[in-house]
């Protein structure tokens, strides 16, 4: 027996419900090991599960592991599009609770030097995925290289994420910094992880926002902590988002607030005359505004 279409399954689902604007939120960070692609995947799935439509799509394009971590197994991912095996709409596959997974490859080195324009024409293809949905959650790779700039630029909200680790800080205020001065991007949501105690989160972005308000023109808000939680640890051994398989776990009750937070984001009215995901979807948005 095949396997349903996911596409298929969220078109008949959303046949009264036609696409509109996608919200876009880019999670990042400075350096790896903090813990992001475990952010990624628990804000989708905490956003799925409050009835949002959300699309996790991984772009850390070398190492990629969303698709691990769900315990998916993707028959295609990035890597093939790129290489013409596929197109983009074939590498979506339905994850735990409805939530749709973009995968990326992991260990294909190739697919770390794409060159700008590959990132953007990854982006632009975006504006001709026809599956509605609400919410697109983008899992970059850690540092400042090109297609972390691009993406986060693509998107209407970038969370960095920080840890209680003087290089975590450093790296993100390097990050924030490339983004302001050279792509634009004006504000940033900072999400501290891994902490011991709601107070250690508060110190990490008072430290970090200490320095942006001196040096950068940028806007912080402090998104809030996830707690050191060994629910979590037990959650990635499993391959299961923490909010799905302990949903009373400490980490799974921070993870739900932050959602929360993130929904309550103001819609975006338009595009603002860059690259953009879903830009088409954008565009009608600012013209009834207008009329």
């Amino acid at each position: 027996m095949s396997s349903p279409d996911p596409i298929a399954a969220t078109r008949m689902a959303s046949a009264n419900d036609p696409a509109g604007p996608v919200r876009v939120i880019a999670v990042a960070s400075g350096k790896g090991g903090v813990g992001k692609t475990s952010v990624s995947v628990n804000l989708a799935m905490s956003l799925q599960n409050s009835g949002q439509r959300v699309l996790l799509l991984d772009t850390d394009l070398g190492l990629a592991n969303v698709d691990v971590m769900l315990g998916l197994s993707p028959r295609f991912t990035l890597s093939d599009v790129f290489a013409g095996r596929c197109d983009l709409a074939d590498t979506l596959i339905e994850g735990p609770n409805g939530l749709l997974v973009v995968p990326a490859a992991s260990g294909k080195r190739h697919m770390t030097e794409l060159t700008p324009a590959q990132h953007i024409g990854l982006v632009h293809a975006f504006s001709q995925l026809d599956v509605p949905i609400d919410v697109m959650v983008v899992d970059n790779a850690a540092g400042i290289a090109d297609s972390v700039l691009t993406f986060c630029q693509a998107a209407q909200d970038v969370v960095v994420v920080v840890c209680d680790e003087p290089a975590s800080v450093t790296d993100a205020y390097a990050l924030i910094k490339v983004l302001s001065r050279e792509r634009g991007v004006t504000r940033v949501q900072v999400l501290a992880n891994q902490v011991g105690h709601p107070s250690e989160g508060r110190q990490l972005y008072d430290k970090l926002e200490r320095v942006t308000s001196k040096f950068l023109d940028v806007t912080m808000n402090y998104l809030g902590a996830i707690p050191r939680d060994e629910w979590l640890r037990r959650a990635v051994q499993r391959q299961e988002a923490v909010v799905d398989a302990f949903p009373a776990a400490p980490s799974s009750m921070a993870f739900r607030e932050i959602a929360k937070r993130a929904e309550k984001w103001q819609t975006p009215a338009g595009p603002r005359g860059h690259v953009e995901f879903f830009m088409e979807r954008l565009i009608p948005t600012a013209r009834s505004a207008t009329a």
